[in-house]
């Protein structure tokens, strides 16, 4: 399920965090003027001040400049390592079952019992399969650099956007804010009344779950329990994007949007050859027909 953080379910915390209050000189306070959050000021004024963009168009190209300069290559680097993982497991299974004879007949020469012998089946497990993923240099917790990576930055962000709009940094700016938007968001300042940019957020996210969760393999009960939190984090993250500055409801949207994009992208056959992703027996040779085909399927769109 690390997959997830692709998208945007996983921030939901974050966003708790950047659409909250703190009293002065509380953590939440010093956190918001903290270095990382002014480097993201500067970058965002000073792309909009390069591109000469009107501030909304520049939140969403700052979005989706994030996501393909920096989570698009930690993406990749995730499916490549979770491809190998993929294609450890009957090399494991194997040498699991090796494993499991070995140690019956050593418990029988030695008179062990069944929990000594489950002991040092495990024992043994633990390090041959240690031993494999140093082999192929794909430990597991590789795959999470992703997750360590996107949500500091999404948040960092979002808490620029937030001083922005409640000049905590320059009135001007906030000047500048209120009249940047577009559409029906037109004040960035306040938040959007329509709801609109909210529940296109929470729809987003909740199609980047139904992707994942439609995918063809067997799925354990933890899986399906992690599933069905992330449907619920997508419902909750409407109302919370419902209170905060329309500027951050609407880089939200963008960076997710951004995920969904690279999470379909990184589906693909032929992107996944380019970036030398390894082949695995659950690779589908088409992908978005699959994806279709199983969401219609699922939701009674066809008989």
């Amino acid at each position: 399920m690390w997959r997830l953080a692709r998208g945007g379910p996983l921030t939901v915390a974050a966003a708790a965090v950047a659409a909250a209050g703190g009293g002065p000189g509380g953590w939440y306070e010093r956190l918001a003027r903290s270095v990382p959050v002014h480097w993201a000021e500067e970058g965002l004024a000073s792309l909009q001040a390069a591109a000469g963009l009107p501030w909304w168009a520049a939140i969403v190209c700052g979005a989706g400049l994030l996501r393909t300069a920096v989570t698009l290559p930690l993406a990749v680097h995730q499916s490549r390592l979770l491809a190998k993982l993929e294609n450890l497991q009957p090399e494991i299974k194997k040498l699991a079952e090796r494993l499991r004879y070995e140690v019956s007949v050593r418990g029988k020469q030695l008179g062990w019992s069944e929990k000594v012998a489950r002991f040092h089946f495990n024992k043994n497990l633990r390090r041959i399969i240690a031993e494999l993923y140093i082999r192929d240099n794909c430990h597991p917790f590789k795959a999470t650099l992703l997750v360590w990576v996107q949500i500091p930055m999404w948040v960092c962000v979002s808490l620029a956007l937030r001083n922005c709009s409640v000049g905590a940094t320059d009135s001007e700016v906030q000047e500048q804010f209120s009249s940047g938007g577009a559409l029906w968001f037109t004040d960035l300042t306040a938040p959007d009344s329509t709801w609109i940019l909210p529940v296109a957020l929470g729809l987003v996210n909740l199609l980047i779950v139904e992707i994942f969760a439609s995918q063809k393999m067997e799925v354990s009960r933890f899986q399906k329990l992690a599933t069905n939190f992330f449907r619920v984090v997508s419902v909750v993250m409407i109302p919370v994007a419902a209170t905060v500055p329309s500027s951050m409801a609407l880089y939200w949207l963008s960076s997710s949007f951004m995920g969904l994009s690279h999470n379909l992208l990184l589906r693909s056959p032929t992107f996944r050859r380019l970036c030398c992703v390894p082949r695995t027996k659950s690779d589908s040779d088409t992908p978005y027909r699959d994806i279709v085909s199983a969401l219609t399927t699922k939701y009674g769109f066809k008989k």
